[in-house]
């Protein structure tokens, strides 16, 4: 979320440091291979290299052309080919299967890997591999973080939780604790850091490492404190549909690397149009943390503000034109065409979420959270799987029901779950087994679940009925852990209470009042 100007919130630290720090370091890596080079990037690092250093900043320093990493055999006639990666074996085997190209085919060419945010041995393992190690220069760009607003700075790492909770591979850790020792060093020393689960133990002790290794100089802290929360602490938030503006553009046009791409029922044009989501967009930043059923008030209001700018020029003399020209027409411009594509886009956000639908999915929302009419709630999530509304809905539905009640029963996992792949297809049946790994969607185990009582009643009655009544005990044995840390940290206000959009007291607002994220 975006900082407010309040009055007594400090001055914010200048982030725009590490994008200059990250150019410069990437502009003398590149000028490590002297002459004219093509340069081969990685799908994922196009919109940050984006963000750092633009087209022609690299033409400046001698980039002929440039190429998105493929996988297939490449086109390029330069003599010096230069590779901008992420450290992934198998990008590194096809770099390796070009050289070994160009080999055969008796061409000589100079090749240099760059590896960011950092090499792993792993990778230069697969070099040596392929007999191609002294072949290749390699280098490492430490660009650990992207600045995306005046106070949002990111890692960009999309595979950081994959890797990290699902396939265990720690190598990502370091990255974070690097990123700790990068604002460390530029921002100076934080004055406490206080962490919660595993990763976060591991990434403050590789910060602490690296900081013993360092100098230290002594500066100013614009940093003071700083919290570091593994993700599978809250995975209720993420989980949960939001409702401010920002939210529901990042769940209908997906924003990556702070940018939206918005397409033809938004322009109103057969264009689409890439946009930055920022506190230099003011018509964004001033909607952007608005509960959704306020923002068309807000617009209306911003277009009427802005026709009385333009209508400002009757009546000016040629003067008085001239200055309004030069100064105030190109923003005022500028400005009219943001309003026109966030109106598109609440117009467009409009028709696909009003419908019936999506009031019911934040009712079924709200009665998980609450654990209340839980039946009604699997009811509900049965249909959506049916209907195929929607795959990934669907499938978040189902892990916030299996973390709410701390796991589903046996045969409504089943059962779910044969819905599921009927509806969208057996090749999920990875997805189930991933997300099982991972924690997010698990059945009850007996033993949980079993009491003493339930047990002697079982041997009293026959099978038949002892199941039904292992599923009633079972219901009332289990304790969700979730429903525990709700009520000791009060993140379910209650429901009873009016709950005022418009002018909000909590965190909850950006889910109707329905929920205040763990992580805040």
């Amino acid at each position: 979320m975006a900082h407010s100007a309040r009055r007594d919130s400090p001055e914010l630290p200048d982030f725009s440091l590490l994008k200059r720090l990250a150019r410069d370091q990437l502009i003398y890596l590149l000028e490590q291979l002297p002459g004219k080079k093509d340069l081969f990037i990685d799908a994922d690092l196009m919109s940050p290299l984006d963000r750092i250093a633009n087209v022609s900043t690299l033409k400046q320093h001698e980039v002929d052309k440039l190429y998105k990493v493929e996988y297939k055999p490449i086109v390029s006639t330069s003599d010096q080919l230069c590779f901008l990666i992420r450290p992934r074996i198998q990008t590194v085997k096809w770099i390796c299967d070009v050289a070994n190209a160009d080999k055969a085919a008796g061409r000589f060419r100079r090749y240099k890997i760059i590896f960011t945010p950092q090499k792993f041995y792993a990778c230069e393992a697969v070099l040596e591999e392929q007999g191609i190690f002294g072949d290749v220069t390699t280098d490492e760009w430490a660009f650990y973080l992207l600045p995306l607003d005046d106070d949002i700075i990111s890692l960009e790492l999309p595979e950081f939780f994959r890797d990290n909770f699902l396939a265990g591979d720690q190598r990502w850790v370091r990255t974070a604790g690097s990123a700790l020792h990068l604002l460390h060093t530029v921002y100076g020393p934080f004055s406490k850091i206080h962490g919660i689960g595993r990763f976060s133990k591991m990434a403050y002790e590789s910060w602490r490492e690296q900081v013993e290794e360092g100098e230290t100089k002594a500066r100013q802290a614009e940093i003071g404190k700083v919290f570091l929360i593994d993700r599978d602490v809250d995975y209720v938030t993420p989980l949960c549909s939001q409702v401010v503006y920002e939210g529901l553009v990042d769940d209908i046009f997906r924003i990556k690397c702070g940018c939206v791409e918005f397409g033809t029922d938004v322009t109103s044009s057969d264009k689409r149009v890439k946009v930055m989501l920022n506190s230099q967009d003011k018509v964004f930043d001033e909607i952007r943390n608005e509960h959704f059923s306020n923002v068309f008030g807000f617009l209306s209001q911003k277009a009427k503000n802005l026709q009385t700018a333009y209508d400002k020029r009757r009546g000016m003399d040629i003067q008085q034109i001239k200055t309004f020209v030069s100064e105030e027409l190109k923003g005022l411009k500028q400005e009219h065409r943001l309003l026109s594509l966030h109106i598109g886009a609440s117009e467009s956000m409009m028709k696909k979420k009003t419908k019936q639908d999506f009031q019911e999915l934040l009712k079924t929302e709200h009665s998980l959270l609450e654990g209340f009419e839980i039946r009604e709630c699997i009811t509900f999530i049965e249909e959506h799987i049916n209907r195929q509304v929607s795959m990934i809905e669907s499938l978040r539905l189902l892990c916030l029901l299996s973390i709410t009640e701390n796991g589903l029963l046996p045969k409504d996992y089943r059962s779910l779950k044969a819905q599921y792949l009927q509806s969208y297809g057996v090749d999920h049946l990875l997805t189930f087994a991933n997300l099982k790994q991972s924690g997010l969607l698990v059945e009850q185990q007996p033993g949980e679940t079993l009491t003493v009582m339930e047990s002697k009643v079982g041997k009293l009655v026959n099978d038949k009925a002892a199941g039904k009544l292992t599923d009633a005990f079972s219901s009332l044995a289990k304790k969700s852990h979730f429903r525990a840390l709700s009520k000791k940290l009060n993140l379910v206000p209650k429901s009873d209470e009016e709950y005022d959009l418009r002018v909000p007291r909590d965190m909850a607002y950006i889910f109707s009042g329905a929920y205040v994220p763990l992580s805040c």
